[in-house]
């Protein structure tokens, strides 16, 4: 079999290969609503920053404290 041949065919393979993707991706929009998971995700990790900025302060003294206790008690384990 030729180079070109071969190179010709490979090219038809990839190109049915590629009419079958765009397919089944076609087909797959339908099927969700990707926008919707997009907007939750982006809104909670926004309310997770937000209460984080506000909060640092008690969360960082509560930290401090609990891991305080820990090794303050030596890890005796009871």
């Amino acid at each position: 079999m030729s180079p070109t041949l071969l190179a010709q065919r490979m090219v038809g393979a990839l190109v049915a290969v590629g009419d079958r993707i765009a397919v089944r991706l076609r087909a797959d929009r339908e099927r969700g609503d990707v926008p919707g998971w997009v907007l939750v995700t982006v809104m909670t990790a926004a309310l997770v920053a937000a209460l984080g900025a506000f909060a640092r302060g008690p969360l960082e003294s509560a930290f401090s404290k609990a891991l305080s206790v820990v090794v303050d008690s030596g890890g005796s384990g009871g």
